[in-house]
């Protein structure tokens, strides 16, 4: 019985971890990208980090993008950004 309990509350660990580190998708429109800072603003004024292995695929201000994206502390670090057609 102690076995079959401590083997459930490990597996509800994992879940709940697991859960906490799954990424959000956002869209909006380009305010601001900054390819040497690695950072690219929405017009609704949220900054996302950009991975350092980041190659830009020609977005533009004004463009509609989807984000990927996962919080790191209180900053949202992007994990995909594609444009929106």
């Amino acid at each position: 019985m102690r076995a079959l309990l401590t083997s459930l509350t490990v597996l509800s660990a994992l879940a709940m971890s697991t859960a906490a580190f799954a990424a959000s998708m956002t869209t909006g429109t380009i305010k601001a990208l900054d390819t040497k800072a690695l950072t690219l603003t929405l017009k609704n004024g949220t900054q996302y980090m950009l991975p350092a292995n980041f190659k830009d695929p020609g977005l533009k201000i004004g463009e509609k993008v989807k984000i990927a994206y996962e919080m790191v502390g209180k900053k949202h670090q992007a994990t995909a950004v594609t444009v929106v057609k």
